[in-house]
């Protein structure tokens, strides 16, 4: 997802640039590179120290990547005054263009773009879809956003409309999630496993208690004959005190023994079914009531039963399965659409403590007097990637609107091509003004003046020059302390 086309000139891109520019011991052509607006004198200095004295270039130019898009869509030799409002993927800026040139003093800076919109509608998603916090990535929200997202012209109204069912139904979008269909297949599988596990623990554990019961039963016998000696030593053996333990135990075991023995002959009964089930033509069973016994252990996950086994020899129908894999997998998008744009004329929706772009072109335009604002405002131009919402014209129109005095007038105008116009209007000027020297610094300027030096031209920043405080020279330094020093021999011999 695209949003903005400009290169911005700070120390961290270097080695990508570098790695770009590396194919060849040195370039040997002009060069016409975008920085940010006010971009700072030391970053264009390292930036033009790595053009002249690594690639030996013979000349570069900077410029605004809005500023060349403006220059791309405006008539050929009229004069140029308007308000550009440039929408990237980290930032949005308005600039204010007087004359043909920047008006940098009142340049300003939204830090909201398509980045923070993307994040918005990721976590919307995510809180809205907890079961597919792997599948909603941030490139993915960016898509949606680039081909389904869009700017509501009245942002209230249009989420009243939101609450008709009707109109949810005709407007909602629907994103298929990628799912593999042998998902069911393999936890079918394993929970087949899974019983056949259980049915075999149950299996040695009622053989375990089988022949425990048996030992109890033949210490009962030997009470029963009279034989008292090796009852009384075989009570001790098992840790009893009295018969009447005994006889309690026996019961208890008992009934283990016959609620394990019927456990395991329903367990056989079911994976019958089971079994025929598997076929083409199988039963339609009826929901299986759980068994009250209590799991063995935490893996001790007990089959449902119903309460009388079906017939095996009834004819049957096929059971389809109740759960949509597919359906599963799906987003609906429905307000999301215009919440995540939304966040750059309110940026309060993600808690952010910055004015919209409506407040900001307000504040702006009170800066000026009142003719210079209706210059202003006959072009107000929208580039950059994050402007290519359906309905971002009309919506700005509408904050002009509410704005602007009664009954005057304002147009707005949309790039052609709000991605690609800043690299056709650094083209189209570079052809235009290619051997135009006031526009391109040389290497005997950069040698002269400095790398953070550069000119000015009508796409480029303005040219604000480092000035330094004057050091006072040596000489002036020692009358100043001869002055001093007869000063104060004066005031000693007064004292005196």
């Amino acid at each position: 997802f695209p949003h903005s086309t400009a290169f911005y000139l700070y120390p961290t891109n270097f080695d990508i640039f570098s790695f770009l520019l590396n194919y060849n011991g040195c370039v040997d052509h002009p060069i016409v590179l975008t920085e940010a607006v006010c971009n700072p004198l030391y970053s264009r200095q390292m930036m033009s120290e790595l053009l002249f004295e690594c690639y030996r270039i013979p000349k570069v130019a900077y410029g605004i990547d809005s500023l060349f898009s403006f220059y791309h869509n405006k008539p050929k030799n009229s004069v140029s005054c308007g308000l550009i409002i440039s929408s990237g993927y980290q930032c949005t800026h308005i600039l204010p263009i007087l004359e043909g040139r920047l008006d940098a003093k009142n340049c300003k800076r939204i830090n909201l773009g398509g980045s923070q919109a993307a994040g918005y509608l990721q976590r919307l998603l995510q809180l809205k879809y907890p079961g597919h916090l792997a599948a909603i990535t941030l490139s993915r929200m960016e898509e949606i956003l680039h081909e389904h997202s869009y700017i509501a012209e009245d942002y209230g109204e249009e989420l009243q409309k939101w609450q008709c069912p009707d109109y949810y139904e005709n407007n909602v979008h629907k994103m298929q999630l990628p799912f593999s269909s042998k998902l069911l297949g393999t936890a079918a599988a394993a929970a087949r496993r899974l019983q056949e596990l259980n049915a075999r623990r149950r299996e040695e554990k009622l053989q375990l208690d089988q022949e425990r019961l048996d030992r109890l039963l033949y210490v009962q016998e030997l009470l029963e004959d009279g034989q008292m000696d090796q009852f009384h030593k075989a009570l001790i053996e098992l840790n009893m005190d009295s018969p009447e333990e005994l006889q309690s135990y026996i019961q208890k075991l008992s009934a283990a023994v016959e609620q394990a023995k019927q456990k395991i002959l329903q367990a056989e009964v079911n994976l019958e079914v089971d079994v025929v089930d598997s076929k083409p033509e199988t039963p339609d069973l009826e929901p299986l009531e759980p068994s009250l016994e209590d799991v063995e252990s935490m893996n001790d996950f007990e089959p449902l039963f119903s309460e009388e086994a079906p017939e095996v020899e009834k004819p049957v129908t096929t059971v389809q399965p109740v759960f949509n894999l597919a359906a599963y997998h799906q987003l609906f998008v429905g307000t999301e659409r215009i919440r995540a744009p939304e966040i750059i004329f309110q940026p309060s929706l993600i808690g952010e403590e910055q004015a919209g772009i409506a407040e900001t072109l307000q504040y702006i335009l009170d800066r000026y007097p009142k003719e210079v604002q209706e210059r202003l405002v006959q072009n107000i131009f929208l580039t950059g990637g994050n402007v290519m919402y359906p309905g971002i014209k009309a919506r700005m129109e509408k904050e002009l609107l509410e704005m602007r005095p009664f009954q005057s007038s304002f147009q707005v105008q949309l790039a052609s091509n709000p991605v690609l116009d800043a690299w056709y209007g650094a083209r189209d000027w570079a052809l235009d003004h290619m051997d135009d020297d006031e526009a391109w610094i040389t290497r005997k300027d950069y040698e002269e003046k400095g790398g953070e030096y550069f000119k000015e031209h009508c796409a480029s920043n303005i040219y604000v020059p480092i000035r330094l405080p004057k050091q006072a020279s040596r000489t002036s330094e020692s009358q100043a302390a001869g002055k001093g020093s007869g000063a104060n021999e004066g005031a000693g011999a007064g004292v005196q």
